[in-house]
């Protein structure tokens, strides 16, 4: 089951080409309209609104000095999401939080359509809707820590496929992935989300 997209408008080039000439206020128009997809991103995969912020703005450097670099290839906003992934990656290494304590590559997946019945109950009606306006407080809550005990690398796929909306093919873009890559990491993440949430006895 496919989670809604999240649409995102692309920036006008000539926007883009006034920022890479020097124009501050070009790039203020930049900071303002993407600020908080940055954000919330960034929050949605370090889970800690400090290192959301510090993200944020560390992004937004690398932005400004890099803005020469985006050749117009893939979206602005595809480039945007994976120098936020890679902030996010820095920044989970230096401070050394990683606590993964199952191996999901040895995850057993079991049959592939109980997998996918599972997934399809545990996103529900989420066609319509993204996955953190469907569930009530309390499930949110369950989720959101079960998404914090996944590894780093499959949380990230797992909040571009299923929180942000991202198609598989752009979030293989993002993360430098092949697509079948970036299927098999949000198939282990959906199942082992699944268990912890059979747990609480919640679904």
């Amino acid at each position: 089951m496919t989670p809604k997209r999240n649409h995102i408008a692309e920036p006008d080039p000539s926007l883009l080409q006034n920022a890479r000439d020097g124009d501050h206020q070009a790039f203020t128009t930049i900071v303002r309209t993407y600020e908080n997809l940055v954000y919330s991103f960034a929050f949605k995969v370090c889970r800690d609104r400090e290192k959301a912020s510090e993200t944020l703005q560390d992004t937004f450097v690398n932005v400004y000095r890099k803005l020469d670099q985006f050749d117009n290839r893939s979206k602005f906003t595809t480039w945007l999401y994976s120098i936020v992934t890679n902030n996010c990656l820095m920044k989970k290494r230096r401070t050394k939080l990683a606590r993964t304590t199952i191996s999901l590559e040895e995850l057993s997946l079991g049959d592939d359509r109980q997998a996918k019945a599972a997934h399809r109950e545990l996103l529900d009606s989420s066609r319509q809707t993204p996955i953190e306006s469907i569930m009530n407080r309390e499930l949110r809550n369950l989720l959101d820590t079960a998404i914090q005990a996944l590894p780093i690398d499959y949380r990230i796929v797992f909040v571009l496929r299923d929180v942000e909306g991202r198609s598989a093919d752009e979030t293989a873009k993002i993360l430098k992935l092949s697509i079948p890559a970036v299927k098999s990491r949000l198939r282990r993440a959906r199942i082992f989300l699944r268990r912890q949430l059979n747990e609480y006895a919640i679904i």
